[in-house]
């Protein structure tokens, strides 16, 4: 649906599954200049940026760097308000279940070729995962438990914490996330956004769904993109 009104770029990020090569003591930055690097080559100047979870964060990086001509940010990372120590519990779950992952990815087919092996393998991320292709579930599960950034991001994040120039960000800017987001829950992760980094935002809350709208309600995701970028 993107691509029949926008040349689309999807790069893979820094230390993930196909992406550029992990670099030491790697954080937001780094992983903003990986991706700048790939917009230069693909000759984005700028571009309506959309991202999830650590690429809604990084979006607004982008935005904060005057890459971006619009940000959709779906549930975007590290939003907690200041006190709040929930987020070390989501910190603690990445690295916590990639070892499990990893036993798993050798099934991966096998695992999601079954309603319950699909429920469990998307239990964290959507509402509604029966539409969703097996072959892109077995991906994602062979990605996740490749990823080379979930210790070193975590780690980093549990010690510098989270940061943005929102003064920075003059861009229009919409943040979507759902009510069952288990990952990042509604409202509590959402804090630091809606008071203090951009309240101004356009805010989409979608009933029922969870982290992942663009995987949960792939059509809705792509109508609340492309109802913010049409020019």
């Amino acid at each position: 649906m993107l691509q029949r009104h926008h040349d689309v770029l999807a790069p893979t990020l820094m230390g993930h599954a196909g992406g550029p090569a992990l670099v030491d003591d790697a954080g937001v930055e780094e992983v903003a200049d990986a991706v700048e690097r790939a917009m230069d080559e693909a000759g984005f100047e700028t571009a309506h940026v959309v991202g999830n979870s650590l690429g809604g964060y990084l979006a607004l990086h982008l935005a904060a760097r005057g890459r971006a001509r619009t940000v959709v940010a779906f549930a975007p990372g590290g939003g907690w308000a200041a006190g709040d120590e929930s987020y070390k519990e989501t910190l603690a779950f990445f690295p916590d279940l990639q070892p499990t992952l990893q036993r798993l990815a050798p099934h991966a087919e096998a695992l999601v070729a079954t309603a319950e092996g699909r429920r469990r393998s998307t239990a964290f991320i959507v509402e509604h995962g029966d539409h969703i292709p097996g072959e892109l579930l077995a991906h994602l599960i062979r990605a996740a438990a490749t990823c080379e950034a979930t210790i070193p991001f975590t780690e980093r994040a549990r010690s510098v914490g989270w940061s943005l120039d929102p003064e920075k960000i003059t861009c229009p800017v919409r943040i979507v996330w759902g009510t069952e987001d288990k990952l990042l829950p509604w409202p509590s992760a959402t804090v630091r956004y809606r008071e203090e980094w951009v309240p101004q935002a356009d805010w989409v809350e979608l009933e029922g769904v969870g982290h992942c709208p663009q995987l949960d309600v792939p059509l809705v995701a792509a109508d609340l993109i492309l109802g913010f970028t049409a020019p």
